[in-house]
């Protein structure tokens, strides 16, 4: 089975989890909750209810739209739509996919454990957005 959908907006990775030292916590940052939270909201509003069955391989690939700068010259933009021009900025592209993989868990897969292969890449574009594909075994 072959899953994919797409989460509109900026590309967002998983941030560092944060340390109150006052109250002796380790947290998960809000902005990270929140992404996540979107990217399970979008599973399920396009792909209903579907879940893997516990214990299958799953194969996941991320394909993060990354906005073109607005200072990028009409040269380089045209480069960067093309593909000959890929994006090295933040966020990193294995954020992305921690992310993506953990705004999953008990959504689309019981676990993230059950992912066996993963790809994550990044593309400019005018319209920024992340294209998740998940093929189940």
């Amino acid at each position: 089975m072959k899953i994919r959908f797409t989460v509109e907006g900026d590309p967002f990775g998983k941030q560092r989890p944060r340390h109150n030292r006052q109250a002796n916590v380790t947290y998960t940052p809000a902005e990270t909750k929140q992404h996540e939270q979107v990217i399970a909201w979008a599973y399920k509003r396009q792909c209903g209810a579907f879940r893997f069955s516990p214990g299958s391989y799953v194969s996941m690939c991320v394909i993060a739209y990354i906005r073109i700068p607005k200072s990028a010259t009409k040269v380089t933009k045209s480069k960067m739509l093309s593909g000959e021009i890929r994006p090295t900025v933040k966020p990193d592209w294995d954020n992305i996919g921690k992310l993506v993989a953990d705004a999953l868990n008990g959504v689309a897969y019981d676990d993230d454990k059950c992912i066996v292969d993963a790809q994550v890449k990044k593309i400019y574009s005018d319209h920024p957005r992340t294209d998740i594909i998940l093929q189940g075994e």
